[in-house]
């Protein structure tokens, strides 16, 4: 089932998510739902608090057949903790389907070393490099109550700031269920 999107300006999306424990009601179904909510809007990942959970659980599939290692990265990240970020600052371009249509260049490490547990409650410490590191990177974000928009300039920040608002009050156009925290409030 596709799940709606909150989208920038939702408090949830500023909250520090929790842990979940193994007999999470419908944990399965809410990872198959993630997923197929975010290959509709053609995402790499997606965290449980940008579907209004407040919950330590985000996946990605950045799989790519043109780039070693990455064929067929498809993971679940259960109860995720950042263990330790360094190497060389790097600026990406990077985007998020709760703030669509804004992208900007954001300075992170290129290797992340992270805890978690998969969909089967298996325990992984891993690290990784490149763009598996990025994305890893900004969807724990998400569940540490952080958006990419967080890591611009204060002047960057406000120049972005009309287009921050308007997707906050729903006044954009996406291919994909949103719900928008200022609309909802009018009502």
């Amino acid at each position: 089932m596709k799940l709606p999107i909150v989208a920038y300006g939702d408090p949830i999306l500023k909250k520090k998510a929790v842990d979940i424990s193994s007999d999470y009601p419908d944990l399965s179904n809410l990872i198959a739902d993630m997923f197929e909510t975010m290959y509709n809007a053609n995402g790499v990942g997606l965290a449980a608090p940008q579907v209004g959970r407040s919950i330590r659980l985000f996946v990605i599939d950045i799989s790519d057949k043109e780039e070693p290692g990455l064929e067929s990265f498809k993971k679940v990240f259960i109860n995720a903790q950042v263990l330790g970020e360094d190497g060389t600052l790097w600026d990406f371009n990077e985007g998020c389907l709760s703030i669509p249509d804004v992208r900007e260049d954001i300075k992170r490490l290129d290797t992340v070393r992270i805890s978690y547990y998969d969909e089967n409650w298996k325990h992984y410490e891993e690290t990784y490099t490149g763009i598996a590191a990025r994305v890893i990177q900004h969807e724990y974000d998400h569940t540490e109550g952080k958006l990419f928009t967080d890591k611009l300039s204060p002047l960057r920040r406000a120049m972005i700031k009309s287009r921050l608002d308007a997707i906050s009050r729903g006044a954009i156009k996406v291919n994909y269920k949103m719900k928008f925290p200022a609309a909802s409030r009018k009502r």
